[in-house]
């Protein structure tokens, strides 16, 4: 089953509620950008939704908009997990104490372990080390996302899934641009726990992200 993850990234909770049940419709995950909100209270989010909710306070260091306190903006995190969010996203540089305090207490959540490199795709020496490192934190599910600089960075980044499956590890892993498209096609052919998808083009959270229906259309293709 290829599975699809649509991004919310409305600046207000009346927008963002309205596309999360849009998203609903389409989308095997919803991830709701919290960092976009004025005010970042999910609650509202929670109600009555379609689908599995991943949470995410993206540090304004991996493309995110949230420059507050680290040790806030993990306690918000932890805030969800009581309120019985899904998914809680939490990057591999946040702070260590904070993170191993959050996959401790993460109840019936799970956590996605993040990285995120918006300049270039590392070597796969290094690409495996930090896979190795997030594993160590034994997470719900592993998320690697590289700029492809080359049409080779998308089979560098590719290759951790298997590579992850012979860990007995959920991965998302993809690259990100124009270039790592094809890697956000074919990496749930591969294996990868799902990819993601935008519900516009306007709605994209990231570069070379595209929409859910061409996503979909280019599956239905390729069967």
């Amino acid at each position: 089953m290829l599975k699809v993850c649509v991004p919310v990234i409305e600046t207000t909770v009346e927008k963002a509620v309205k596309a999360v049940n849009e998203a609903g419709r389409v989308a095997d995950f919803i991830e709701v950008r919290l960092d976009y909100l004025k005010k970042p209270d999910a609650s509202p989010l929670l109600k009555n939704r379609l689908r599995p909710l991943i949470a995410t306070l993206r540090r304004s260091d991996e493309g995110g908009r949230f420059k507050g306190d680290e040790k806030k903006r993990i306690g918000l995190l932890r805030d969800l997990v009581d309120q019985h969010v899904e998914y809680v996203d939490a990057e591999l540089r946040s702070d260590k104490t904070l993170l191993l305090d959050l996959i401790r207490n993460k109840r019936k959540t799970r956590v996605i372990l993040s990285y995120h490199d918006f300049d270039e795709t590392p070597s796969m020496k290094k690409l495996e080390d930090i896979f190795d490192r997030m594993m160590e934190f034994r997470p719900s599910v592993i998320k690697i996302a590289t700029m492809a600089r080359s049409w080779e960075d998308n089979l560098k980044v590719m290759s951790l899934i298997p590579y992850a499956v012979k860990n007995n590890q959920s991965i998302v892993a993809f690259c990100m641009g124009d270039i790592g498209r094809m890697s956000r096609i074919f990496s749930p052919l591969m294996g990868a726990a799902w990819t993601y998808a935008a519900l516009s083009e306007k709605q994209a959270s990231a570069p070379g992200q595209m929409t859910v229906a061409r996503m979909k259309e280019i599956w239905e293709r390729l069967r």
